[in-house]
């Protein structure tokens, strides 16, 4: 199969000015036009080729290379084999096009229009080029396993990126189908992928029911349990469980799928049961209800959250582009769905109120929203404008948030995702602190579990020393009240990440262990809430060094919210302290893409600040560390990583100042408290960053 595909790409690419085309998942191996070629006989050289080439068209630093590939030699040494290495591959590639290869004296690259790879083509797979999915029958790189731990550090990751965009594919695939037999197909082909994907699960349950395979179904829940609890020390979630007795409850003879709808006592599959709870869709029952059939606010939202609708987008000419205005509120809901502090009402249950007045309107008031997302589109030839407004419902429709995106209808899907994806990145964070203060104590007498999480988030984000503890105790009320809402534990848990991180726990061994017991537990109770995996995934990472785990955790994170910013950030601090930083830099610079004003940018730039520190580019982490530090001044891990880079830079004056604001935060933090504290896996890195706290006048 994969030779059939590759020769296929092969010929579609004859005339595209590819030169060489290059295997990396499975064995390395190469050909042109004319037919195979002989890869250097070096390991590493191979191993140089396969970073360049997965980079293509981005460069890489010549030091990179070296400490990728010869981290146990020192700088002199790795360097030299690093000469030799590109040498010999320049002679390789030479009779192909000595301008495959661009060596300058810092960096080196390789153009991507004269280059294909088999790992590009599963880079750009989508649901209408699936089958580049067929290309992941083996390992990336299989027989480069074990030249230098750096690089099998640095594989792991790449590894794992490519798992997660089949594993989203796939699921893009499963949530587009409605027969049962496809449904079961691409669900086992999506537990091929992760065996730990709950909604895969249920979709096989679901679809097993409507075929009337009761036993089936309930052996695929059996599965799901074996599965959750091997992969993750977990059990299944209250939806799989509910599910499951639903099934359970239904008797020997199942509907099949072509009964009468009003026959059908198991629900039939349903596309977007992936990985968000079903309870968090209240779906009317028609798509058009008078008001009489319109749910009351206290019945249409069960669970706490924040009540958000999405409206159909106005075309600048009625009736022209409706569809484009749909389908594009569709894609935000989606892409709004994973937020496990938001209830949705989509566009499609809303498109027929796009005319009722909201001032006075029993229809609206009966939907109990807390907030509406609206917009605009305009086209102008191949030219798209859209506008997007976050209206208050609680403040007569005030704006508290909009956005302008302008793009093109080249590639209008890509333009709806990228829309999509900032829209929810940006509006969540804003809601949060909208509600937060509406939940404050003073409008409250009893307050709920989930009020008291609204009234903590604020603290946590500015890390005001008092606020912050009263923060802690507002979390500890809010887990008492209600001990499954993972939400309330994944943000107490987040909570004591900073307690330890900032140096003000009085016991940092019993906030250790507290932190990781509310991470899992967090876990545990919704293995698809994307905050509390990212959390968990951090909380391995800066407090335990297990990056590996971590990577993992964050990788479920992102799969399951793609446009979540924290994730994107723990997962590129993770990166950073494994020794791929410019791994972290890429990472954090989505975040910052998707949420540019986010109410953590300050913890943003400080991973970014992390990299270049790394990377020894002290004079961007000055930069950046400036920036920073004016955001949030009371952020400890800004002023250390900026003093540290001060010390080498040999700024005097810059670093007294840092270091005094660093000691007002922390009293008494010394050089070796840093070190020992810090998640920094690699020797060189760590020594690097001691001496710089110590050049900067940090006591030993």
């Amino acid at each position: 199969m994969l030779d059939m595909i590759a020769q296929a790409a092969d010929v579609a690419r004859q005339s595209d000015g590819v030169v060489l085309r290059l295997r990396l998942i499975g064995q390395m191996s190469a050909w042109s036009s004319a037919g195979p070629i002989d890869l250097p006989r070096s390991r590493k050289t191979r191993a140089v080729l396969a970073v360049l080439a997965l980079n293509a068209p981005a460069s890489v630093l010549r030091e990179q290379l070296a400490q990728l590939l010869w981290s146990r030699r020192n700088s002199e040494q790795a360097r030299a084999s690093l000469r030799q290495a590109i040498h010999e591959l320049a002679e390789c590639l030479a009779p192909l096009d000595r301008d495959l290869l661009r060596a300058g004296r810092q960096h080196v690259s390789m153009p991507a229009d004269r280059l294909w790879t088999d790992v590009r083509e599963v880079r750009l797979a989508t649901v209408a080029r699936a089958g580049a999915l067929d290309l992941l029958d083996a390992t990336l790189l299989e027989d480069l396993s074990g030249l230098d731990p750096a690089f099998d550090r640095w594989l792991l990751g790449e590894r794992q990126r490519l798992v997660g965009i089949a594993r989203s594919v796939a699921e893009a695939l499963l949530t587009r189908e409605t027969a049962p037999d496809a449904i079961i197909r691409l669900a086992d082909r999506l537990l091929g992928i992760d065996r730990a994907h709950e909604g895969a699960w249920r979709a096989l349950m679901r679809a097993h029911a409507a075929q009337a395979e009761r036993g089936l179904a309930l052996s695929a829940f059996e599965r799901c349990s074996q599965a959750l609890a091997e992969l993750l020390d977990a059990t299944p979630s209250s939806e799989t469980v509910a599910l499951r007795d639903e099934i359970r409850g239904s008797g020997p003879d199942l509907p099949r799928q072509d009964r009468p709808r009003g026959d059908v006592h198991v629900p039939e599959p349903r596309p977007l049961d992936l990985q968000w709870s079903d309870r968090r869709f209240p779906e009317p029952r028609q798509p058009d209800p008078g008001p009489a059939a319109l749910p009351a606010a206290s019945a249409a939202w069960s669970q706490p959250g924040m009540r958000l609708g999405v409206m159909p987008l106005r075309p600048a000419i009625p009736g022209d582009d409706a569809n484009l205005a749909l389908g594009l509120a569709e894609e935000i809901t989606t892409a709004l769905a994973p937020f496990r502090m938001i209830s949705l009402l989509s566009a499609s249950s809303l498109a027929h109120l796009a005319a009722e007045p909201r001032e006075g309107s029993e229809v609206w008031q009966r939907l109990g929203l807390d907030f509406l997302l609206d917009g605009a589109l305009r086209l102008a030839g191949d030219r798209l404008r859209i506008t997007m407004q976050l209206l208050d419902l609680h403040s007569a429709g005030e704006v508290i948030w909009a956005r302008r995106f302008d793009g093109t209808t080249a590639d209008i899907l890509k333009f709806q995702d990228a829309v999509a994806a900032e829209v929810a990145a940006q509006i969540d964070p804003e809601m949060l602190l909208r509600e937060a203060r509406r939940a404050e104590p003073r409008h409250q007498a009893d307050p709920t579990a989930y009020s008291l999480l609204l009234q903590a988030i604020p603290a946590v984000y500015k890390l005001d020393p008092i606020a912050f503890h009263a923060a802690g105790n507002k979390l500890a009320r809010s887990v008492a009240l209600d001990g499954d809402f993972a939400t309330a534990r994944a943000w107490w848990a987040y909570w004591h990440l900073f307690l330890v991180g900032q140096g003000w726990a009085t016991d940092p061994q019993e906030a250790i262990r507290r932190t990781e017991e509310l991470a899992e537990r967090a876990v545990m109770l919704d293995n698809a809430d994307a905050r509390a995996l990212a959390i968990a995934g951090h909380v391995q990472s800066f407090l335990h060094r297990r990056h590996e785990a971590a990577t993992a955790l964050h990788d479920r994170a992102l799969a399951i919210n793609p446009n979540l910013p924290i994730a994107w950030v723990f997962s590129g601090l993770t990166y950073a302290y494994s020794g791929d930083p410019a791994e972290t830099i890429r990472r954090v610079e989505r975040a910052k893409q998707l949420s540019p004003f986010d109410p953590h940018s300050f913890f943003f730039d400080m991973a970014l600040m992390m990299a270049h520190f790394l990377l020894g580019n002290d004079h961007d982490v000055v930069e950046i560390g400036r920036r920073a530090a004016s955001l949030n001044p009371a952020f400890s891990s800004t002023h250390k990583v900026l003093l540290a880079a001060l010390g080498h830079l040999g700024r005097a004056e810059e670093a007294a100042m840092t270091r005094q604001r660093l000691l007002q935060i922390e009293p008494g933090f010394t050089v070796r408290q840093a070190i020992q504290r810090s998640p920094i896996s690699g020797h060189d890195d760590l020594d690097r960053y001691g001496t710089g706290l110590r050049l900067a006048g940090l006591p030993a």
